[in-house]
């Protein structure tokens, strides 16, 4: 997937901390597109409805939603690396529930789990991107992002593609309990990462209600951190609605495989290889200075538009595999990119809130849209159609974001 700039090999060869954090990200993703996978074929098998699966991806995402913004707030109050423990192995025992879901009548029990999942991992994910900088120095934030970003994207195309293989030729329970031992695996090595926990040094407690508006009040006052945060809620009025139209484009148009898993699984994996390839790209050839990171932002949407404007005239398999990493090279950089911006620009002691924010407002966005797409693939719209339609989201806010956030940044780099 193309050499890595020399900071990513270097900060994982010295840094024993940042590490033992990439090993339990690796465990943890993987087993969750082996899950994720053999879940969608899952339920399009036993329903066969787009509807069906957007009301899964809706109990995914919906957690954030309503617990986000506190979420936040116990990021900032709590140690963070507890946090992460506790919710891994919450979510090893919950998604094994999903061996019980056996025919159409049970499906309610892949929503109430899944909305339970999503639940904890809506306390882990403002804590694990606001950990990172207790775990690294300063200079080196954008090659630890650039690392986690690059794992998410290759743990994407590996576990997508076997996910879509296992599912296919073994069913979905080997998926599931593969996905249980990966967050147990993931909690044993973050029980070995030492962390500082800066942002409980001198913190005076306060009402939960008053830190939220303080978290609030910061994004207000800082238009440009803002942006940042609200990037990926802008990717997601037309990523959200990916989610459904690629495993739609697997079953109906592309089937391979059982109930298309296989075909779901090799254009997850083209996914995963253009978000892998997109920061590491963006970084060689623009840097990794604040200014460089910012003015990538914009023009990731576009590529992201162009990208699916491609797809959706693809003749074969394979060409819409190549548009897809097209796409996503963007996708991944602007994704990237805005959290590294937030590590370098928010103090540490509010950083568990505004990634908090960040994830209410782009699950929100993401819940509209994916079910948005369920609803019309329902009712008649084609996979193609629906794939040129998303195209149109990124171009309005990719050309926002350069006009934005085009000049030099107020701060220094």
């Amino acid at each position: 997937m193309g050499h890595a700039p020399a900071g990513y090999l270097a900060l994982l060869r010295h840094n024993r901390a940042f590490r033992r954090l990439w090993y339990a990200q690796l465990a943890s993703q993987l087993g969750d597109w082996l899950d994720s996978i053999a879940l969608y074929a899952l339920l399009l098998r036993l329903t066969g409805s787009a509807t069906a699966l957007a009301g899964l991806l809706v109990a995914q995402f919906l957690p954030s939603v309503l617990l986000g913004p506190f979420a936040g707030v116990l990021a900032d109050r709590w140690p963070r690396k507890r946090i992460l423990i506790a919710a891994d192995l919450g979510r090893a025992a919950l998604v094994l529930l999903f061996l019980l879901v056996r025919d159409a009548d049970q499906i309610w029990l892949a929503y109430a789990v899944t909305f339970l999942q999503f639940a904890l991992t809506a306390l882990f994910e403002p804590a694990r991107e606001a950990i990172i900088p207790g775990v690294v120095a300063r200079a080196e934030l954008v090659a630890a992002n650039g690392i986690s970003g690059l794992t998410w994207s290759v743990m994407l195309a590996g576990g997508a593609a076997l996910g879509g293989l296992s599912a296919a030729t073994l069913g979905p329970e080997l998926s599931f309990v593969l996905d249980s031992a990966s967050f147990l695996l993931s909690a044993a090595f973050i029980t070995t990462v030492p962390v500082r926990e800066t942002h409980l040094e001198g913190r005076v407690e306060a009402h939960p209600l008053a830190e939220l508006r303080e978290g609030a009040a910061y994004l207000l006052a800082h238009r440009d951190v803002a942006l940042y945060a609200l990037s990926k809620t802008l990717w997601s009025i037309g990523g959200g609605g990916i989610l459904v139209l690629l495993p739609l484009f697997g079953k109906e148009v592309y089937p391979l495989g059982r109930d298309g898993a296989l075909s779901m699984g090799l254009l997850y994996a083209a996914r995963g290889v253009g978000a892998g390839l997109g920061p590491v790209l963006a970084q060689r050839w623009g840097g990794g200075s604040v200014r460089a990171l910012r003015r990538a932002l914009g023009p990731g949407f576009l590529l992201m538009g162009l990208g699916y404007l491609l797809f959706s005239h693809a003749p074969g398999l394979l060409t819409a595999a190549a548009a897809l990493v097209l796409a996503h090279i963007g996708g991944s950089t602007q994704w990237v990119f805005s959290t590294a911006l937030i590590q370098l620009e928010v103090p540490g002691r509010l950083q568990g809130r505004v990634f908090a924010a960040e994830l209410t407002l782009l699950t929100l966005a993401t819940c509209v849209s994916s079910y948005a797409v369920g609803l019309a693939a329902d009712a008649g719209w084609s996979p193609h159609a629906l794939a040129l339609g998303l195209s149109a989201t990124f171009v309005p806010p990719g050309l926002a974001l350069l006009l934005l956030l085009g000049p030099a940044p107020r701060t220094a780099d």
